[in-house]
């Protein structure tokens, strides 16, 4: 299988949303409301990013990549300066999803990868992400790439649900 990366640009925002939306649907199930997941809407969702593109994308530090294959968008990662506040030096892996029938086809690894290397281009000696809690998959795939718990939790509030999360750091002055 034939993987490309690339940028996005604003004219992805549907396929981004497309892969978002599939990886909830994918890996929450069980773990989120049914509500909330069939609350999801690609059509919305890309609206959305559409419209605050410019914004999301104003910090030149940031990288927001789609993985291709055949030419059809099937792996999305977002990165960029922390939002956390007990961790502002660091960099942060916003998200990172991939169609679930091409899970474990090495997609989600290539992204991690190339988020990896822009931050440190970035100068980010340090990264973060959140995982939902009880997402095991997740949780071991972030493992296999380095990143480790830190005790740090947080609620990811989504309407009236709650949803808790835990963080996991890298050390990106290892070698790659």
């Amino acid at each position: 299988m034939d993987v490309v990366l690339r940028a996005a640009t604003p004219e992805d925002a549907e396929a981004v949303a497309t892969v978002r939306v599939a990886g909830w649907w994918g890996a929450y199930p069980g773990l989120l409301p049914s509500p909330l997941l069939h609350a999801l809407d690609v059509p919305d969702e890309a609206a959305r990013r559409r419209a605050r593109w410019a914004e999301q994308h104003a910090d030149p530090r940031g990288t927001d990549l789609l993985a291709e294959v055949d030419g059809l968008v099937c792996g999305w990662a977002v990165a960029g300066h922390s939002r956390d506040p007990e961790r502002p030096q660091d960099g942060e892996l916003y998200g990172l999803y991939v169609i679930p029938r091409l899970w474990s086809a090495g997609i989600g690894h290539r992204l991690m990868v190339a988020v990896e290397e822009h931050l440190r281009a970035q100068g980010y000696t340090r990264a973060h992400l959140w995982v939902l809690d009880g997402n095991a998959r997740a949780a071991e795939f972030y493992e296999q790439h380095g990143w480790v718990e830190d005790g740090g939790t947080q609620l990811d509030r989504r309407g009236e649900h709650e949803l808790r999360e835990n963080r996991r750091v890298l050390d990106l002055a290892r070698p790659g």
